[in-house]
């Protein structure tokens, strides 16, 4: 059956309870669905955390972290290394066969840096499917740092719900986008069922979809073309509707390409 890959942020890791949650329903959905599951993962509150004990800087341009040279080390070290193993440790008191690994493991994937101003930030394609395959076919449960390296051998910072896409593109699979709100959330803070390109557009323009979410937004709908199928947002936070959003049903908001 076809893969699932759920992508979920840095506000997640640092609440245990619904880290647990979110393990326990995709224990269940693995078992009751037989379906592989791939977790890609961002963490950019335990990157915050780190920069502000070094006392480094935080900047944001279009959404994305600016990450020069000087901080790639610890932005990388924060989510290949502190975020990843965290999650990892979760997976495996949930009886997960879980793995860690970043976005340049296998050859998974291949980054490109594409704005001198972000530093190094990198967007990313589809590259080497092997080593998720076998995997997923050995029953491991892959867990994926959106930490890239390009050609030139140099970490980038990739973003998460980009990372989540190219994957989900790599695999052919099902993509979930979770975050910390119901989903996309319009003028008067009301979750929206469906978006199409044209509303994207329209609340991007009217700064109702901004920053983050913008990027966010615009992964889902790029992961919808690739796919031919629905993209979901919708939020962690509630443990019943995550496994029924894992089982089909309508959860958060969907992002279509019609």
């Amino acid at each position: 059956m076809q893969p699932v890959v759920v992508k979920v942020g840095g506000a997640l890791l640092d609440n245990q309870q619904a880290m647990s949650n979110l393990l326990r329903a995709l224990s269940q959905f693995r078992q009751h669905a037989r379906r592989e599951v791939v977790i890609v993962h961002g963490g950019g509150v335990v990157v915050d955390n780190l920069m502000a004990q070094l006392n480094l800087p935080v900047r944001k341009k279009g959404g994305l972290r600016i990450t020069p040279e000087s901080q790639i080390t610890p932005v990388a070290g924060a989510l290949a290394g502190s975020a990843n193993k965290a999650l990892l440790s979760q997976a495996l008191t949930h009886n997960l066969n879980a793995v860690g690994l970043c976005l340049a493991d296998g050859n998974m994937t291949r980054a490109w840096q594409f704005d001198v101003d972000l530093g190094h930030v990198a967007h990313v394609e589809p590259g080497d499917a092997t080593l998720l395959r076998t995997l997923l076919g050995a029953g491991f449960l892959p867990l994926i740092s959106s930490i890239g390296i390009d050609n030139r051998g140099r970490l980038m910072n990739v973003n998460a719900d980009e990372a989540a896409a190219c994957i989900a593109k790599l695999l052919s699979a099902q993509l979930v986008l979770l975050s910390d709100v119901p989903g996309v959330l319009d003028g008067q803070g009301h979750c929206m069922a469906t978006l199409n390109r044209a509303q994207i557009d329209e609340l991007i323009a009217r700064h109702i979809i901004r920053d983050g979410m913008a990027v966010k937004v615009n992964a889902a709908w790029q992961a919808a073309c690739d796919s031919g199928q629905p993209v979901t947002i919708a939020s962690w936070q509630d443990s019943d509707k995550l496994t029924a959003l894992l089982h089909g049903d309508a959860v958060g908001t969907t992002i279509t390409t019609h």
